[in-house]
């Protein structure tokens, strides 16, 4: 029988998450005839053995370093054998039959190269599911006026899917759960080697959008995900975040907005630093404090490096 999604979970050290991730899968998917493949950033916490003796049905891809996610990703696009390729993070878990949901969604609406669920956190409270703003200055703008742009164009439909609609998006999709078309794929080209960790599924989906296809959120799709748990040391994902960024203005043609970019962060930093200051709330001070000491080292790295 034909395999019609190839489902990719790339792991990192997040063995008992993916163990989990991977029962939602068998307990949720019914309707349609999907593969697993799980690529390895060269785990050290027994990840392997688990899955190889657990699941022998999944092909396991040792990728033998940690190549990212990008690159991880296009290990397992590459020897996946479905129409479609849904990425999934190792730390969600299925709340319903959301592949079959998506599949039946892009089966019925060809113009879509990508969609996404709704995604919720541990408690099943919404969480970010999707960006209707490209990374640029708009967004860098909206950050610093606390979401005010994205609100007053998209209301409360700016991240998550709170209507019973499917939403074509002007953004993207997260990377924790994107379904995309193979074909798409064979088209456009897989994710920028370039790409260490973020961004990535952004540049991609820009490269998708100006092919001519639309990027869609349905609702009715469901998927918990438990955000960050793979990455246990904040300053690497700050760090990895900040360079991504810069690379992604770069590839895109957008390399003469990294100053005002960091000008805005700079704004917003100080502005959030002060408010907190005068809220007394010295953790959130020292969160800032923190990114604004991150982002002026990684700007200065990147200033040098582009003498």
């Amino acid at each position: 029988m034909k395999i019609t999604v190839s489902i990719i979970i790339v792991n990192y050290n997040t063995k008992d998450l993916l163990v989990d991730c991977i029962h939602s899968i068998y307990e949720k998917t019914a309707d349609i005839v999907f593969e697993i493949l799980v690529v390895d950033n060269d785990s050290h916490d027994g990840s392997e053995t688990l899955i190889r003796n657990t699941f022998p049905e999944i092909s396991f891809i040792q990728s033998g370093a940690n190549i990212g996610f990008g690159r991880a990703n296009n290990l397992g696009i590459q020897k996946a054998k479905g129409d479609y390729i849904f990425l999934l993070n190792s730390d969600t878990i299925l709340l319903n039959n959301a592949i079959a949901i998506l599949c039946d969604y892009l089966d019925k609406n060809t113009a879509v190269g990508v969609c996404g669920a709704n995604l919720y956190d541990a408690n099943q409270q919404p969480t970010d599911s999707f960006c209707q703003l490209m990374p640029g200055l708009s967004t860098d703008a909206d950050v610093l006026l606390g979401g005010a742009i994205s609100k007053i164009r998209y209301g409360k439909n700016s991240i998550f899917n709170h209507s019973d609609q499917n939403l074509i998006l002007n953004g993207y999709i997260t990377g924790a759960d994107m379904m995309i078309r193979k074909k798409v794929l064979d088209e456009v080209g897989l994710f920028d080697p370039d790409f260490f960790m973020y961004f990535e599924e952004t540049e991609l989906t820009l490269r998708i959008k100006k092919q001519g296809y639309a990027v869609a959120s349905v609702p009715e799709a469901k998927i918990i995900h438990l955000e960050g748990a793979s990455e246990t040391i904040k300053e690497n994902t700050m760090r990895r975040i900040i360079k991504s960024k810069y690379i992604y203005f770069e590839k895109t043609g957008k390399k003469k907005w990294i100053p005002v970019s960091f000008f805005l962060f700079l704004l917003t930093a100080w502005t959030r630093i002060v408010l907190f200051k005068v809220r007394s709330n010295h953790e959130r001070v020292s969160y800032w404090l923190s990114c604004l000491k991150l982002n002026q080292y990684e700007y200065h790295l990147y200033q040098e490096s582009n003498k």
